[in-house]
């Protein structure tokens, strides 16, 4: 019954914004050769979809954040709607969030805390969170999961899951979306969010990562009452990045404190591959000794070696506003159809995008919403940008605004090209541990060993002069039976026409011994020539096709 339920739930969203202009648009986007900047008046609004996904569900919601990591599919406006969707819930009771905790750390709530606040500090789809304070007086939050939530996810991710499966097998839009895809990516991130022990982990990883960056503060997870649906971590005291008064940011030089940040993220980008996925302004708090806090743990995303190094270019050619490098690189993390992609117009597109792009300070230039931009222009040239990049220009998106609300006079792109150098030396570091030494000499092992041996051979095979160079780039032998066989069809066929000529010619003189009216001579010339005729026509038409597809 209730599966019966998500299905009405929802064909009914499906059939408000099936013939949506909003839907229209991101089709239009996708297929034509101009990239719109302007937007347009749709018959649907961005905060009325907030709306209708909140009513939806938090499985919803949270496709909505998704969603709002792909400028591909919908117009701008939408995409900043929906990544500052969060959704609006009611608080779990105490009672409930006593034996939620209880039944899952084994500890009675009154003996493992000291005191614990009852009024939740905020609420959300998946978890409510608690101040609470451990006995040995440190101060610290508790994230309690909702009952029954993972079930509600999953049965709202089951039914997405088909109904996209049957847009992709009966709708050409679904698939050129791959709409399979986007709804598998979604299935990922909710299930490592619904079990707090990955946040844990992310957690204890980015407290080491980041460690020589004394101004960032990353909550220190507790062991002992973390479990997959509760998660105790220090309470960090600060505001968020949008409650600072003008006030404190004209008498605050948050310069220091921004160069940190930003060298913070280029380093989780390019060197560690793990990287605080959602770093928007209520998840950033400033302490009140000056320092900086990164809050929610629970999406983060993982970069390979080979993308980090693609990433890497990328933000270089950014950084010196080279049009022709940011190009080579978003190719390179690409796949496109050499015959449909239209890679010189692309070029050209993305050479006049950084050209037009002269702003330098934060309040003015967005590095998010550029790559966002170059994400869009290389779908509207039919080339398939990686998923990383959607991750990439969203985490910037999200710097942008940071920084353009606590430092508007910053130059990322200059503070990006001056912390490279550093970021690249870390780079060569890592890629130089005794691990991948190791690996390196294990794959050329084999190389060193008969390496010797092979260039002994070759210089004495040069001073006998028996050293060979074997070229097949042509087969002498299959080209001239090739001219030897038209040679000989030209004679048969010669041949043929000769006898035919000679029989009919003989058919004139008159003879005592006739066939259907003719000589007999005559007439068995003209059918040998006929059947030879034939055969040689037999092997024009079909022996050929049998050898060319031989080869």
């Amino acid at each position: 019954m209730s599966q019966l339920g998500n299905y009405v739930k929802f064909f009914s969203f499906i059939l408000k914004y099936y013939n949506s202009s909003v839907l229209k648009s991101a089709s239009d986007t996708i297929v034509n050769d101009t990239v719109i900047d302007v937007q347009e008046n749709y018959d649907r609004k961005p905060q009325e979809l907030v709306e209708d996904l909140k009513q939806m569900g938090p499985a919803y919601v949270k496709l909505g954040q998704l969603l709002s990591t792909r400028p591909d599919l919908l117009p701008d406006d939408y995409l900043l709607a929906l990544s500052e969707l969060q959704d609006d819930v009611e608080t779990i009771s105490f009672e409930e969030i006593r034996k939620i905790f209880e039944e899952e750390t084994g500890a009675r709530l009154s003996k493992a805390f000291q005191s614990f606040d009852p009024e939740p500090l905020a609420s959300a789809s998946i978890g409510q969170v608690h101040r609470a304070v451990l006995p040995s007086g440190r101060w610290v939050v508790v994230k309690i999961q909702r009952p029954d939530i993972r079930k509600k996810f999953i049965d709202d991710l089951d039914t997405l899951r088909e109904m996209a499966a049957l847009a992709v097998k009966h709708s050409k839009e679904a698939k050129k979306y791959d709409l399979t895809t986007i709804i598998e990516e979604l299935r990922i991130i909710l299930l490592n969010e619904l079990d707090y022990t990955k946040e844990f982990q992310n957690l204890e990883h980015l407290r080491y990562n980041l460690r020589n960056f004394p101004r960032l503060i990353i909550p220190e997870p507790v062991q002992d009452y973390s479990t997959s649906r509760v998660l105790t971590m220090d309470y960090i005291q600060g505001k968020k990045i949008t409650e600072i008064s003008p006030l404190t940011k004209t008498e605050t030089d948050f310069t220091p404190l921004i160069d940190e940040l930003t060298e913070s993220y280029m380093q989780q980008i390019i060197v560690d591959g793990l990287v605080h996925a959602d770093p928007h302004p209520g998840n950033i708090h400033v302490t009140g000794d000056g320092k900086m806090a990164l809050m929610d743990l629970g999406m983060v995303a993982r970069f390979s070696t080979t993308i980090q190094e693609k990433i890497m270019k990328l933000l270089i050619g950014m950084s010196r506003k080279n049009g022709d490098e940011i190009t080579d690189a978003l190719l390179e993390m690409s796949e496109y159809d050499s015959h449909e992609a239209d890679v010189k117009s692309f070029r050209k597109e993305i050479n006049r995008l950084v050209m037009n792009s002269t702003a330098s300070h934060a309040e003015d230039m967005q590095t998010g919403r550029a790559l966002i931009h170059m994400n869009r222009v290389a779908a509207n040239h039919f080339i398939r940008i990686a998923t990383e990049l959607n991750i990439l220009g969203k985490i910037m998106l999200n710097l942008d605004q940071i920084i353009a609300v606590l430092t508007p006079k910053y130059d990322l792109q200059q503070a990006i090209q001056k912390f490279m150098d550093n970021i690249v030396n870390q780079k060569i570091k890592q890629d130089l541990n005794s691990g991948n030494i190791y690996s390196f000499l294990l794959d050329n092992k084999k190389l060193a060993e008969n390496l010797p041996y092979r260039l002994n051979k070759i210089s004495e095979n040069l001073a006998n002069n028996e050293f060979e160079l074997r070229i097949n780039a042509l087969d002498e032998k299959r080209v001239t039976d090739g001219f030897q066989k038209v040679a000989n069809r030209i004679t048969s066929g010669l041949i043929i026409a000769a006898m035919i000529i000679g029989a009919a010619l003989l058919m004139r003189i008159p003879s005592s011994y006739t066939i259907m009216g003719y000589g007999i001579l005559p007439f068995l010339f003209f059918m040998i020539a006929i059947g030879l005729g034939l055969y040689l026509i037999y092997n024009i038409l079909f022996k050929d096709e049998d050898l060319k597809k031989r080869k």
